[in-house]
């Protein structure tokens, strides 16, 4: 009996094609139709495609099994981000500005449930606490909790922050790439426009369009986010002209893809370094702008709490109480920071060069 099965692996073996023999059989050769195994290769290489452009490494051609593919996928994906966790660790400033992004998100999503008090509910008798267990920052003039309403100004400043940013990306990146890689008349014409919007001074242009459409979260993102459109175009454009010109590029180009194949698969991947710094930036900079627009009175309407109004409530009487104000500042100065010292570790990560120079240093 062993030796019939011995022999009937040896004539199976036999009958397999030449290039199949160094490798498992396919699912084609195995069982199901030629149509299934067409859907079946297209998944896996759907995969391979997916998992490549996730971890810009080079995958091969999937034509084993798809537990194989899977295995290698996975392997590739864990390795890649082995590296990347390896090199943000080295930046411990890094790894403190992600806790303070990380717990201003929890903060914010977990108001309610870390709010001691109603951040509205005003209490005259115990106006100006100091600090206390039931009131820990104290209260404010009204008597409100201001350790409540700092929470409750988190989610305020971190929706205008993230909606302003992701509207400068989603039109000032597409538009910027375009007039970046095909240049000439389209470059000039987006160009132009952009350099329209930054003739005004970056306040003065959300001070006209906060009052025009009137205060509230989506017109404060709004303002904001045609302030940053610019310098994502004009970041991204310049990132698209240097990479334009390098040989990979030609080297797509002679391949037959097309343009918008080579701008979004070949270029915009080598842009987001740069990128990725400046959105980080941008956050940090749309929470101070949102507060100054808010101190200044155009933020949300109270009795909405914002760290921007505390700080305009809290200037009567810094003197006789001055936990208004500190603790609202503190708030702002730490999700700058946060965001910052996140943007700086990201660079360090995402940059090829930098994590050639960190890995011959180490």
């Amino acid at each position: 009996m062993r030796r019939s099965q011995r022999g009937r692996y040896k004539s199976t073996t036999a009958r397999w094609p030449e290039s199949t023999r160094c490798r498992a059989p396919s699912y084609s050769e195995t069982q199901g139709s030629d149509f299934e195994f067409r859907i079946w290769d297209f998944g896996i290489r759907i995969f391979c495609q997916v998992v490549a452009a996730a971890t810009k490494a080079p995958l091969h051609h999937c034509t084993t099994t798809p537990f194989t593919a899977i295995l290698a996928g996975m392997s590739t994906l864990a390795h890649s981000l082995r590296g990347w966790f390896l090199r943000f660790a080295r930046n411990r400033l890094a790894l403190l500005g992600a806790l303070i992004v990380v717990g201003m998100l929890l903060l914010a999503l977990l108001a309610p449930y870390l709010a001691l008090h109603d951040p509205n509910q005003m209490s005259i008798a115990d106006r100006l606490a100091p600090l206390s267990s039931d009131h820990p920052f104290g209260t404010d003039q009204f008597g409100r909790d201001i350790y409540s309403r700092v929470i409750y100004g988190s989610r305020v400043s971190l929706a205008v922050g993230i909606l302003a940013v992701s509207l400068g990306v989603v039109v000032g990146v597409p538009l910027g790439a375009i007039g970046g890689y095909f240049g000439r008349a389209l470059d000039n014409a987006i160009m132009r426009v952009m350099d329209a919007i930054m003739a005004f001074p970056g306040l003065l242009l959300a001070l006209a369009l906060v009052v025009a459409f009137g205060p509230s979260v989506p017109s404060l993102s709004l303002a904001l986010g045609v302030r940053y459109m610019p310098t994502f175009a004009r970041l991204v454009r310049a990132s698209v002209l240097e990479e334009r010109e390098k040989e990979y590029v030609d080297a797509a180009r002679v391949q037959g893809e097309s343009s918008l194949r080579v701008l979004c698969r070949q270029i915009l991947p080598n842009c987001l370094s740069p990128l990725i710094v400046q959105i980080t930036l941008d956050l940090a900079h749309a929470i101070i702008a949102e507060s100054s627009l808010s101190f200044l009175g155009l933020g949300v309407p109270p009795p909405t709490s914002t760290w921007g109004s505390m700080l305009d409530d809290a200037r009567t009487y810094m003197v006789i109480h001055p936990f208004g104000a500190l603790f609202p500042g503190l708030a702002i100065s730490l999700a700058v920071l946060g965001f910052n010292f996140l943007g700086d570790g990201l660079r360090d990560v995402l940059d090829p060069r930098l994590a050639e120079e960190s890995s011959s240093h180490g």
